[in-house]
């Protein structure tokens, strides 16, 4: 049935649908968990940045030490900021492609390589692993979106 476009009542019985569904929430967990990673670090390097978050730590001068920057907090921080400017745009431009009529198993491969390359890309960022790994895995994460936006425009081209 390739080129055929899912009608909204069949979606949960559309395999291409189903398929995007699973990896969208796959890399939007991943991403929900990178603001765990963040507060993670925040808390156990005593960095923050709003002075009612060092309470805990003390009142007045002796919490202002508390109000800091941190370098693994900016990593985690750069990183989640970067799946922000990624998956969004994965989700967006995925579900209108799933919704093109792609071939499930070219569908698999695109859903399957961002998704890997996504959690490549946090595993790089986290340890952090040399370059060129971090953005190389970041520039195929952000081609296979380009990829599906193209084959959306090329299957839905009406100007």
């Amino acid at each position: 049935r390739r080129g055929e476009m899912a009608k909204s009542t069949q979606l949960i019985h559309n395999d291409v649908f189903r398929a995007f569904a699973t990896y969208a929430a796959i890399v939007l967990l991943k991403m929900m968990l990178m603001s765990l990673v963040t507060a993670y670090f925040r808390i156990t390097r005593k960095a923050f940045v709003n002075p009612e978050d060092t309470a805990s730590f003390g009142k007045g001068e002796s919490a202002k030490k508390y109000l800091r920057t941190d370098p693994d907090v900016e990593r985690a921080r750069r990183g989640h900021l970067n799946d922000l400017e990624n998956i969004v745009p994965f989700v967006g431009i995925g579900l209108l492609y799933a919704l093109s009529g792609p071939e499930l198993s070219t569908a698999l491969l695109h859903f399957r390589i961002f998704t890997g390359a996504r959690i490549l890309h946090t595993f790089a960022y986290l340890i952090p692993l040399p370059q060129p790994g971090r953005g190389l895995s970041w520039a195929v994460g952000y081609a296979v979106t380009f990829s599906m936006a193209y084959s959306v425009l090329k299957a839905a081209w009406l100007l």
